[in-house]
């Protein structure tokens, strides 16, 4: 099913996976899958390599999900180290097994280069390959949008541009990326309105996991941590147990907050690791998602 069909008929909670290193980790992602599906998850994502067995993996995982389970699943595609023909072929092979979901991102540049420079051949912009998308499939379609503005974006007003021109261009409903201040998540929606962005906006919520992961994340992505929560960070930051259970805790208010507010969904970056997401979904009980029997 498109997904775009089930934001009209509910508000929906959805997952995002990632494919491991190495082949003898797929099982893992499986067994972190099905815990999470214990509570109906709407859909599940799986994130993409920027080339190599990852990327194969990707495809594996998301086609077996699909063919395999009830779920529904949506792939990522990323411009990184690809041409043109290459992405098509895997959109062609997503196509063919019955993926119905697709999101289109630029993607970040490969470890080791500071910026993205498009493939020879390639895309280089997620609006480029959410046109070769609509142009050539009829794949449901969604992309991301950033509430403190992109890393490379000059200014939220451009920034907000941006995403504008990915809903123009046919992107049927954004995710956002991860944030731990949800006035900057009402903020940007109070841009995207003024903007004309009448698509559905899922914002992206990560359970912290450890200080350490969580200050990487945020300094790579431009997210900002509270300073009340980056005390709290460096309070426990040699126990991890502790910042694990602190990261539900704040994840937990955090969508509770975003759910009364009237979000179109939630969208959690579970890192394959389901315990954090679990206990959240547990806390919260949301319609249809509660605590399995």
């Amino acid at each position: 099913m498109k997904i775009r069909k089930i934001l009209r008929e509910k508000r929906t909670v959805s997952c995002e996976f990632f494919p491991p290193r190495e082949e003898d980790g797929i099982p893992g992602v499986f067994r972190a899958i099905d815990r999470i599906s214990a509570f109906n998850p709407d859909f599940i994502s799986v994130t993409y390599g920027a080339g190599g067995s990852t990327r194969d993996f990707t495809e594996r995982i998301t086609m077996q999900v699909k063919q395999e389970t009830d779920l529904e699943v949506m792939a990522h595609l990323t411009c990184v180290a690809q041409t043109r023909d290459e992405v098509h072929s895997v959109l062609d092979r997503l196509d063919q097994a019955g993926v119905e979901n697709v999101i289109a991102l630029r993607g970040d540049p490969p470890r080791g280069q500071e910026n993205f420079v498009a493939t020879e051949g390639g895309f280089g912009h997620a609006t480029e390959l959410i046109d070769h998308i609509r142009a050539n499939f009829d794949f449901g379609l969604a992309a991301a949008c950033y509430p403190e503005g992109h890393t490379e974006s000059p200014d939220l007003d451009s920034d907000i541009r941006f995403a504008r021109e990915k809903v123009d261009r046919g992107a049927d409903f954004l995710i956002t990326q991860l944030f731990y201040d949800n006035r900057y998540f009402f903020e940007f929606m109070e841009r995207a309105h003024r903007a004309g962005i009448n698509v559905p906006v899922i914002p992206g919520v990560l359970p912290i996991l450890n200080t350490a992961q969580i200050r990487r994340f945020t300094s790579l992505c431009g997210a900002t941590i509270p300073q009340e929560l980056d005390n709290k960070l460096d309070r426990f930051a040699e126990d991890d147990n502790a910042v694990r259970d602190l990261g539900v805790e704040y994840a937990s208010k955090q969508v509770e907050e975003l759910w009364e507010n009237g979000v179109p969904g939630v969208h959690f970056y579970v890192l394959n690791r389901s315990y954090s997401v679990s206990r959240i979904l547990a806390n919260l009980d949301l319609p249809g998602h509660s605590v399995p029997d």
